[in-house]
């Protein structure tokens, strides 16, 4: 039998690190590399740091990759459309599943939050896990769990049956996305890398936008007399055919270093996430008792205790799950502050639309769904022309998506104040396109944007820290924003509540357009970090220009850092979390 497992040599020198083969026959795929730990390496001083960036950039012989990339690589991109498909068609089945399952509206707010609370505990740690038991072995395990889940979710009987396997799911898809992110990097040379996540970038956009729209079909179709559980049935054959791919083809990989489980911290954040989500679900449905406000504050306690964890690991040598070190960043912090803004506001405006929209204005769930395709539409359209306006604006293209989201949502809340829910699809239209245009300037650049002048050693810290609190502030504002939704809505109608609900996200887009403020204004040239060997990739065979890079810098322990060599190629960039927390940024 052909032996899938393939080693990750440390890299302590400039030499390239040996390949190893899968069998006589077969060629060794692309091996990845990580460097020692910083603390392990002697500090340089300041003037042998000062000629680094003069040297010219060695090539490197590359192992030969593996040549089933290409096949293999629909099979990983489909984890990441599973994992956004989920997180939008659940909003377009929301009135048909409260009605189905007669659920109340707190566990309607625990169906659609639960999923992006697991996915935010679980993350980072779900990468550390694929460094340390394998990137292979991990991508199988989280695609399993997450089919499994979908089977549960599709024949679900009760509320509380769907919300356990929604928090499943949202379990597998943490443990599964991060290794395809990494497993692209591993498998694909860096001539090839940027076209392989380019794809990927595609992968996001299309599962942004079919997740309302097919759930709307889906729904609509009412196959086999289902209703909305295909939805989460159709995931199980594409799930079974994925890994089997991946099981055929795909070649293991590992961390040569990888970095301990920070098992107290992720207890910890999970617990002190769920106490704070919990109770402002249920608070309302609950008449507020005072139970809800203890369970809160125990939240915060919880939550406290973590950060404090989290210092103590970092003074003692550990390797904590959000490194103190990477809050001391305005950067950093103005990228949180993004993140919280914008995701509380389109979490929960996903969900209270398509309530106004079904069940307000009486609309199919197809209907619906089409209602969102305009904005899907401009979301993917603008993602592209971020490419060049970021190379050019950098941080200032965040702050005109944010003006413009905020201008959409404030356009949509005077036609529902002046027309309830008579607003006519037409007059939907150009907020929603709106609003659609600010999403994509701010959602697929904001990582780049905060990691161009990020160290080395805690790029990859960052960009879990920002994708975590995404998803986190996504589940706080379904959680927060729908109580409030549904508590005027039950008394004043749901024109009403729609109209609370926009003017909270108003709110939150105004917070996120002021941490793109706070961002720094310099040249937006994103850091591409490599571990081991500089590589320089020639131009592929189209003629095309292949994704070149040249040692820019390095920091005091000796990490080598790539930047791209024409800030013109810069685009939208997808963070990878790699062997050793390492970041790769790729253009789009």
């Amino acid at each position: 039998m052909v032996s899938n497992r393939v080693g990750e040599p440390a890299a302590t020198t400039s030499a390239p690190a040996p390949a190893t083969t899968l069998s006589p026959t077969t060629p060794a795929p692309m091996t990845t590399t990580t460097s020692a730990p910083p603390s392990t390496l002697p500090a340089r001083s300041p003037a042998a740091r000062a000629v680094v960036p003069a040297q010219p950039a060695p090539v490197v012989q590359a192992a030969q990759p593996d040549p089933r990339r290409w096949r293999v690589l629909p099979a990983i991109l489909v984890a990441t459309f599973m994992s956004l498909f989920d997180i939008f068609v659940v909003n377009v089945a929301a009135p048909s599943i409260g009605a189905d399952l007669k659920t109340s509206n707190a566990g309607l707010e625990l169906i659609v939050a639960g999923y992006s609370f697991a996915y935010a505990a679980g993350l980072i740690t779900g990468g550390r896990l694929g460094d340390r038991s394998g990137r292979r072995r991990m991508f199988l395990a989280g695609m399993g769990l997450f089919t499994v889940a979908s089977a549960l979710c599709g024949f679900a009987p009760t509320e509380t049956t769907l919300i356990v396997g929604r928090l499943v799911q949202g379990a597998g898809a943490a443990a599964m996305v991060p290794q395809a992110l990494a497993i692209i990097n591993v498998i694909f040379p860096p001539a090839e890398r940027a076209r392989a996540f380019a794809y990927f970038g595609v992968t996001v956009g299309l599962g942004a936008v079919s997740g309302q729209v097919i759930g709307g079909l889906l729904v609509d179709l009412n196959l086999f007399g289902l209703a909305w559980r295909p939805i989460f049935l159709v995931n199980v054959p594409i799930g079974i055919v994925a890994m089997a791919v991946v099981w055929r083809l795909l070649a293991e990989s590992k961390a040569a270093r990888p970095e301990p489980l920070d098992l107290p911290g992720l207890a910890a954040l999970a617990a002190g996430l769920g106490l704070v989500l919990v109770p402002l679900t249920l608070g309302r449905d609950e008449g507020w008792p005072l139970w809800i406000w203890l369970t809160l504050g125990a939240g915060v306690v919880v939550l406290g205790a973590f950060g404090r964890w989290e210092v103590r690991l970092a003074r003692t040598g550990g390797y904590p799950i959000v490194p103190p070190a990477v809050l001391r960043s305005r950067r950093t912090i103005a990228g949180l502050l993004v993140s919280f803004g914008f995701f509380i506001f389109f979490g929960s405006f996903l969900l209270a639309a398509t309530i106004f929209l079904q069940d307000g204005q009486h609309r199919s769930p197809l209907d619906a769904g089409l209602v969102f395709g305009p904005l899907g539409v401009a979301f993917a359209l603008s993602s592209m022309a971020a490419r060049r306006l970021v190379a050019r604006y950098g941080p200032r293209t965040l702050t005109a998506g944010a003006a413009i989201s905020f201008v959409g949502l404030a356009v949509l809340l005077v036609l529902v104040i002046v027309q309830g829910t008579g607003v006519p699809t037409a007059a939907l239209m150009p907020p929603l396109l709106a609003m659609g245009v600010g999403n994509g300037l701010i959602i697929p650049a904001l990582v780049a944007a905060v990691l161009a002048g990020a160290p080395a050693d805690v790029s990859g810290a960052v960009s879990g820290l920002l994708t975590t609190t995404q998803q986190a502030s996504a589940a706080l504002g379904v959680a927060g924003v729908g109580t409030v939704f549904f508590s005027v809505s039950a008394r004043d109608g749901l024109a009403d509540g729609f109209v609370a609900s926009i003017a909270i996200g108003l709110v939150a887009v105004a917070i996120a357009g002021v941490g793109t403020l706070l961002l720094p204004r310099g040249d937006a040239v994103p850091v591409v970090v490599a571990a081991g060997p500089a590589r320089v990739a020639s131009a592929d065979a189209a003629g095309s220009p292949a994704l070149a890079a040249r040692v820019a810098s390095a920091d005091a322990a000796g990490s080598p850092a790539l930047a791209a060599s024409d800030a013109s190629d810069w685009a939208v960039a997808v963070p990878a979390q790699v062997s050793g927390g390492l970041e790769l940024q790729a253009g789009l």
